[in-house]
């Protein structure tokens, strides 16, 4: 049956998670999921470039792009061309930007730990154990394809 296959199970409990942080950022703030990810890690660093935005976030080109325009727009980040790659573009995140990220990870923190404290403490640090060890295995496949 489907709702006993492993990658189904996973998918639809991360696309549930998922919808209960969108309601936060995306509702309350208007960032959608790709710019929420740029922003995230924007905020966290001097500057980025735009191929490192993509390793970091899984999203391709066009995504990192994309969402760029749109936080640009809103005033969130900025964006200049690289000195030492002209065909990278490099982004920082703007006062405002930093601002609006603080105030949403706080956020999106607390609806995170609201949906964790539901579970009982051995069952938290087995999700963790069992994530980190799903990841690490996912890595060992993929270095072998």
């Amino acid at each position: 049956m489907l709702k006993d296959f492993f990658p189904y199970q996973l998918a639809v409990t991360s696309a549930a998670f998922s919808r209960l942080l969108v309601d936060v950022y995306q509702r309350r703030f208007g960032l959608g999921r790709d710019e929420w990810r740029l922003l995230f890690l924007l905020a966290e660093v001097e500057a980025e470039s735009s191929l490192d935005l993509g390793r970091n976030t899984s999203l391709d080109k066009v995504q990192v792009s994309r969402a760029a325009d749109r936080l640009i727009k809103k005033g969130l980040i900025q964006r200049q061309t690289s000195d030492k790659d002209r065909r990278l573009w490099l982004y920082t995140c703007t006062p405002e930007g930093r601002a609006m990220f603080n105030e949403v990870r706080n956020l999106v923190e607390a609806r995170s730990e609201a949906v964790l404290k539901t579970m009982p403490l051995q069952d938290r640090r087995a999700l963790l154990r069992g994530l980190a060890a799903l990841q690490r295995a996912t890595d060992k496949v993929s270095e072998k394809l």
